[in-house]
């Protein structure tokens, strides 16, 4: 107990009614609020009422009344503001003993008063001063605006993944007070370069309220992306200026009036909790049987089940967790007015319990829901539990994840042997996973960099990850990383080395823009971004993970590659979105024929594409827009071989000529010559071109 607080001195509440059980959490109405807090088990409960300044308790009294599960009472005079929160009498508890010196926030909280952050001393004498409190809110208040959402459609998407601090802390325009905030990444400034790149939607990374792990605190380290929840409603304090729930309202809001979608990146698989002996914060204390899946040694000791890797696994299969997640969801779309979500190790929202059901209750109230339905669902699928990985076990209209179309792109350009066949079939979006006539093209969430892992530049640029900073001896992180260095580990001033690596990122950024599927870029990749060989900077909140943006004419001359490439695939219906005859998912359809060939302009084979040493090919894409049948005629040519190739390009029936649309080999766009050819092309060693053909007139 802390020395400043002793609980059975603490004022009583004068009075305190049986109130409702519904809705779960702390409801404003007139008169007061009432509290509902789900907590099966529970001998007692206590509600805690703060001072807002000094976070003394003022107020202490076990909630009156219980229906079911449900404790629950309604206090009058209680007004928007109010910090609270709760203890509990357990009891005899077979996980972890839980005592009323541990103050615990409700898993219904909309607003937390202020980040958690780990205090070991803090923690082990009384929590109430390491725990933030809950804030009872007015939410019509928070009203949804009258700002429309964009609409996008799935063909078009282009996802731009990016963290709230890691976006803003150093970009010159936004007002130091803004830097790393909700109104930092609501700047006009910020909106207005990720606009001009071209991309629709921005997947941000966890903005629900978090805390750093205490291994990593100790370490003076901390959890900088946010992937360990304390609540999955609040948004995390930490990115407030004043009021983080009203400010990220008006980040969506300045997003949707750019025309813009906002999904994020949520982690409903486990909590901060961890396992045993992990911090009591919430759910280990009001429904730890409930909240978490568990196991039973042989022994018949109860566990944790640790799918997550983080120590525990939410029970989305318990009616009260999945009621939990599907409420969290719909505040997320209907208070805040995010357009969808990215679902963290995906896989924890499908075990019934324990094995993974692509028709778990779960997934199949977030696919009925008339609130969630209709919004962008995309899932990393696995998970490190049995049976983890489940890319393509998802259904429509789920997005997934594809780590076989990173892991292919990155080895087929670094010039890996054997790959062309694969690379070509992610190219056609990945259509041996995500198969004809269930999936729609779009499905496949195509990525060759994410917050976990390298940067682009830094594919081209390290060979090994460098990882020391994180103070684990280098050896976290990904190990398989499918990148070169091109003769010199990290930076150079070598000429022909930066014109080989930054060729290499044109390559790589041109196969996923023009890729089948949905292309996912990773925040600051158009802007050369480099965390100095981290591939695992998730306790680096410092520059190695900040935007850096200033720029020179190398950088400025990719930025312009990246949206030049991007323009090209929104101007065409067949590069974003391939209708083949074949495909029963939609009846409408644009392409006439697509033909493969090798350079010397002969049909390529089946026995061509398993040739061991084969890395160069050309694909012709024929057919036009379903809407007005205007003809669209594209060849796109690829060589990652280490020679230049002459290319026979596809003899026409019509009259015309091939127009070079984008050569990879030129460093920048003006350098690119403006060229109409009928036959041959001397295509450069590693390069891609793409070109469109032209009829002559008359």
């Amino acid at each position: 107990m802390n020395k400043n607080v002793n609980v059975n001195q603490v004022n009583k509440i004068n009075h305190i009614e049986a109130g409702s059980s519904s809705p779960l959490g702390a409801t404003l109405v007139e008169g007061g609020s009432n509290f509902a807090v789900y907590a099966p088990g529970a001998k007692a409960v206590y509600l805690c009422l703060f001072n807002s300044d000094t976070e003394q308790t003022t107020h202490e009294q076990m909630l009156p009344e219980k229906t079911g599960n449900v404790w629950h009472g309604f206090v009058p005079g209680i007004k928007a503001g109010q910090l609270y929160g709760y203890r509990v009498e357990r009891c005899k508890d077979e996980l972890e003993t839980v005592t009323r010196d541990r103050l615990l926030i409700d898993p219904y909280a909309k607003k937390l008063n202020r980040p958690i952050k780990w205090n070991r001393r803090q923690y082990e004498s009384d929590s109430q001063f390491m725990v933030p409190k809950g804030l009872v809110i007015d939410e019509d208040a928070y009203a949804s605006t009258s700002v429309s959402r964009p609409k996008v459609n799935k063909q078009e998407r282009i996802i731009y993944e990016a963290h709230i601090k890691g976006l803003t802390k150093l970009h010159p325009d936004v007002p130091l007070e803004h830097r790393g905030k909700f109104l930092g990444a609501a700047h006009s400034s910020v909106i207005g370069h990720i606009k001009a790149l071209g991309v629709t939607t921005v997947q941000f990374m966890p903005l629900c309220s978090f805390m750093p792990e205490p291994f990593i605190t100790d370490k003076g380290l901390t959890n900088y992306w946010g992937y360990n929840p304390v609540n999955f409603f609040a948004p995390e304090p930490r990115y407030g200026v004043r009021d983080a729930l009203a400010e990220l309202k008006e980040m969506v809001a300045s997003y949707h009036e750019a025309g813009i979608e906002v999904i994020v990146d949520v982690v409903f698989n486990h909590t901060a909790e961890a396992g045993f002996g992990g911090p009591i914060l919430s759910y280990k204390g009001l429904c730890p049987y409930e909240a978490y899946l568990l196991e039973q040694s042989d022994t018949g000791e109860v566990f944790y089940s640790n799918h997550s890797g983080c120590g525990n696994t939410i029970n989305t299969a318990q009616p009260f967790m999945m009621g939990l997640i599907l409420d969290a969801m719909r505040h997320w779309v209907t208070t805040i007015g995010v357009d969808g979500f990215r679902f963290d190790l995906a896989v924890s929202l499908g075990r019934e319990p324990q094995q993974y059901n692509s028709q778990s209750g779960l997934l199949r109230a977030i696919s009925a829901d008339p609130v969630l339905r209709d919004k962008v669902l995309l899932a990393e699928p696995w998970d490190i539990g049995p049976d983890g990985y489940q890319v393509g076990n998802f259904e429509s209209p789920w997005l997934e994840v594809n780590d076989k179309y990173r892991d292919t792109i990155r080895a087929f350009w670094r010039g890996d042997d054997g790959c062309t066949p694969d690379f070509a079939t992610r190219l056609m979006g990945s259509r041996d996973i995500f198969h004809k006539g269930q999936r729609h093209i779009s499905t496949s969430v195509n990525n060759i960099s994410y917050h976990d892992g390298f940067t682009l530049h830094d594919m081209v640029t390290y060979a090994e990850r460098h990882n020391l900073d994180n103070l684990e001896d280098n050896r976290d992180g990904h190990g398989h990383n499918l990148s070169a260095n091109y003769g010199v580990e990290g930076e150079t001033k070598d000429k022909a080395i930066l014109a080989i690596r930054e060729r290499q990122k044109r390559n790589l950024f041109a196969t996923l823009i023009f890729s089948q599927g949905t292309p996912h870029i990773l925040g600051g990749d158009e802007l050369s971004r480099t965390q100095n060989g981290n591939n695992n900077a998730y306790c680096q909140d410092n520059p190695i993970s900040w935007f850096n943006w200033e720029m020179n004419k190398s950088k400025q001359d990719f930025l312009q590659f990246c949206q030049y490439v991007i323009s090209l695939r929104q101007s065409s219906a067949l590069l974003s979105e391939l209708k083949l005859q074949d495909d029963a998912f939609t009846l409408s359809r644009n392409v006439k024929a697509i033909n493969w060939f090798k350079p010397d302009g002969s049909d390529k084979a089946s026995e061509d594409w398993n040739a061991h040493h084969n890395k160069a090919f050309g694909v012709e894409i024929m057919g036009y827009r379903s809407g007005n049948k205007k003809p669209e005629h594209w060849f796109l040519c690829v060589n990652a071989s280490e020679n230049d190739m002459r290319f026979h390009l596809p003899t026409a029936k019509r009259k015309g000529g091939w127009t070079l649309q984008l050569d990879t080999r030129y460093a920048s766009l003006n350098e690119q010559p403006c060229i109409c050819i009928q036959k041959v092309f001397l295509q450069a060693s590693r390069s891609l071109t793409l070109f469109s053909f032209s009829e002559l007139e008359g």
